[in-house]
């Protein structure tokens, strides 16, 4: 069962395209190189997705339901029907069209304001690696897959939290930094479990 699970992941055609554009990125970050300040890029990047991840999921996927039917419906696609249907593996990824303009959109904020085309190319292997590095604690936290590292172990606890306790906490796929430094990381004994974990069309509130 296990060695499938994975062979799920990788097998995803969105992951399979993800990761020839990160590597594509990642031997143009390698040829040039340019010392610390790639480094850094890269770490950027990384950080910039750490930050966003929480951000966008509690703002945007969590948002109230908007009332245009089209915004609803990509709503829907985007996290709602994931909290439906959290198993459900065509639900687990960020499509394309969503992940990748904004991981553009960033990296040229970042050339903007750097002006190199260099860190630029760093700053989104930092981006795109990072996020694959989400999808895949996303995916693993979803399937029969038991996570070997004990703080691995404790994130996936945590989501499934944030799944079938209360969709108003525990925001974080991959760290709970962010929760813990916003203030919606909570002991899971205080929090009362929510109506609306698997519907979210149906929340009239945000936390």
């Amino acid at each position: 069962m296990k060695k499938t699970s994975m062979n799920e992941f990788y097998r995803f055609p969105d992951i399979q395209i993800t990761l020839v554009i990160f590597f594509c990125a990642l031997g143009y970050t390698f040829i040039s190189f340019s010392g610390y300040w790639t480094i850094l890029s890269v770490f950027i990047g990384m950080i910039v997705f750490i930050i966003s991840e929480y951000m966008t999921h509690r703002f945007v996927f969590h948002q109230k339901p908007p009332k245009n039917p089209f915004l609803l419906k990509l709503m829907k696609r985007l996290h709602y029907d994931h909290h439906t249907y959290p198993n459900d593996l065509h639900l687990l990824f960020l499509p394309l069209w969503y992940s990748i303009p904004n991981f553009l959109v960033v990296t040229l904020i970042y050339f903007l304001i750097f002006g190199s085309l260099k860190l630029s190319a760093a700053f989104f292997t930092g981006v795109l690696g990072y996020h694959l590095f989400y999808e895949w604690k996303h995916f693993r936290a979803h399937r029969p897959i038991q996570p070997k590292t004990k703080l691995g172990k404790k994130m996936k606890k945590i989501h499934l939290w944030h799944h079938y306790k209360n969709e108003n906490y525990w925001y974080g796929v991959t760290t709970s930094v962010m929760d813990k430094t916003l203030g919606t990381f909570k002991d899971v004994t205080l929090v009362e479990k929510s109506e609306t974990a698997k519907q979210l069309e149906k929340k009239k509130n945000m936390l």
